[in-house]
């Protein structure tokens, strides 16, 4: 069947259209992503009423991309720029009155257990227990267990476009500012640290977003892997090293390195100063990166329950 997920994030509204069935890995069919930075259109925490006609617009354009295709079902979800904002109701009200879809709206520790079963699907029994590092645009995701569910799923407000918005408003941004960064970043993680390592030492880190992808295809390294497919490794003194690189050129000049596209220019910084202290809360030196995340993990619980 063809199925395809919504997704209405933080930084982009993404639709990700796959044939699959149970049991079955889903292989994609067709990707169409409208990129929309919602933080920028936060008033006093509500989304203003530009940024509801711009989100209204993304998810029309989607959902007619979506029915060009031949669908049998579309899956809608919304993480949390939509879930936090102060008018959030009233938005969601009235997207669904104007587009005609019903969003399911995700807590923070639904977004870490959905993915968290991508990246064990993707990854299989043999990676052991695994951390899950997923950075979004309003929120870092971790998770960490032996199963399919997590035994921790949790999420703080550590996202690479909240993140931005809080502390790096110059470009590029001062050395100040990236300090207060990381002595917010840090303070939120060790709040976490005790409950997570509490789950185990974990036998494999995963990061997953395309954050995280991003910052791989800059820093990361190419390894041979299982069944052809190659794994993509990052580790956390080649972050330290391009992080602050980066940090001192403005959002325009990022765009000509490798990896780094126009909708990731502005918060790449702050996704790498988040990531590059969550790797030092947890022990971590280095992490695979999966290319299965949230839209996977959603389309896998569907099929699930088929």
């Amino acid at each position: 069947m063809r199925l395809g997920v919504l997704d209405v994030g933080s930084n982009t509204v993404h639709l990700l259209v796959v044939d699959a069935g149970p049991g079955g890995r889903p292989i994609p069919h067709q990707s169409h992503k409208v990129t929309m930075r919602l933080m920028r259109y936060l008033v006093d925490g509500a989304i203003s009423d530009e940024g509801q006609e711009a989100l209204i617009g993304a998810i029309r354009e989607c959902v007619e991309v979506a029915e060009s295709v031949g669908l049998e079902q579309l899956l809608v979800v919304a993480t949390s720029a939509v879930r936090e904002a102060e008018n959030g109701e009233a938005v969601i009200a009235r997207i669904e009155a104007e587009t005609g879809v019903e969003l399911d709206i995700l807590s923070g520790e639904d977004e870490a257990r959905l993915t968290f079963l991508a990246v064990r699907r993707w990854f299989g029994w043999a990676a052991g227990r695994i951390l899950l590092l997923d950075i979004g645009g309003g929120s870092l995701e971790i998770a960490v267990g032996a199963d399919e569910e997590p035994q921790v799923a949790l999420s703080v407000p550590l996202g690479a476009g909240r993140s931005t918005v809080s502390f790096l408003t110059d470009d590029p941004p001062t050395a100040a500012q990236q300090r207060a960064l990381r002595t917010y970043a840090k303070a939120v993680l060790d709040d976490v640290v005790g409950t997570v390592r509490g789950a185990g030492r974990p036998d494999h880190v995963v990061g997953s977003s395309k954050t995280i992808r991003s910052l791989a295809r800059l820093a990361g390294s190419v390894v041979p892997g299982l069944g052809g497919e190659d794994r993509v490794v990052l580790r956390r003194k080649d972050l330290d090293d391009w992080v602050p690189r980066i940090a001192r050129m403005d959002a325009d000049s990022r765009h000509a390195l490798p990896g780094i596209t126009p909708d990731r220019t502005f918060q790449i910084v702050a996704g790498g100063i988040v990531l590059s202290e969550a790797m030092r809360a947890f022990g971590v030196r280095e992490l695979d990166v999966s290319p299965w995340a949230l839209r996977e993990g959603r389309l896998l619980r569907h099929l699930e329950r088929l």
